[in-house]
């Protein structure tokens, strides 16, 4: 789907009216407002998030922030170190390959820091598959942080401390076999793969980390259906 389509699709979803009109209610709120927004591998979360950010600071000066938990992948050097290199890489990707425990403390920062001080947060750079450390920055005015992920709703390997930090979570809804499509299609546009070799790839390992996402979604405040 393009950019315009893609565009034209979410002016005219109810729930992405309604997810700009919470985040407008929000900016009502005395403290700093933090939201997850958890989807499966494929589902187009970062898309979403960064299209309600646009959008709303487009209205408004900007007082909404989108971030991704991406950056907080293990590098690929930390990789090298756990017990099974080879699996590790294998399945980079699967809650126990990011530093949750870094994650954790990086949203309590910012949950605390309203009004005091600016909080830098990773990206991650695709080019170098690596994250970069402090590459983006929080200011302390930024009234809603809308955090974008797989496992903001995950209760293991450390992402169990995460969920009670965020006011509300949000998830996207998106059919598996969906969402498996779009990854093939990716994969195929990426690397030249049949469809049968990009079907066998995510099976090995996307596949696997999009089925324990949909496991998680009850925990959510508010399914998003597009």
């Amino acid at each position: 789907m393009t950019t315009s389509k893609l565009d034209h699709f979410y002016a005219n979803s109810t729930d992405i009216t309604s997810a700009l009109n919470k985040l407008d209610d929000y900016l009502d709120q005395p403290d700093r407002v933090l939201i997850g927004l958890t989807g499966g591998p494929g589902s187009g979360k970062s898309t979403l998030a960064a299209y309600l950010a646009s959008s709303f600071n487009t209205q408004t000066t900007d007082q909404i922030a989108c971030l991704s938990m991406d950056g907080f992948h293990l590098s690929k050097a930390q990789l090298r170190t756990l017990p099974d290199p080879d699996a590790a890489f294998a399945r980079r990707g699967a809650p126990w390959t990011f530093d949750s425990a870094a994650f954790v403390q990086r949203v309590k920062d910012i949950k605390h820091a309203y009004l005091t001080k600016d909080v830098l947060w990773p990206s991650f750079d695709h080019s170098l598959g690596d994250p970069m450390a402090d590459d983006l920055t929080i200011q302390k005015d930024i009234k809603v942080v809308l955090v974008e992920g797989l496992y903001l709703l995950h209760q293991n390997h450390g992402w169990q401390d995460a969920l009670a930090l965020f006011d509300e979570h949000w998830f996207l809804d998106v059919p598996l076999d969906v969402s498996i499509e779009r990854l093939a299609q990716r994969h195929m546009a990426a690397w030249g793969m049949s469809h049968e070799q990009a079907m066998e790839r995510i099976m090995q390992n996307d596949g696997r980390n999009a089925e324990l996402v949909e496991s998680s979604k009850d925990r959510a405040n508010w399914l998003i259906s597009l």
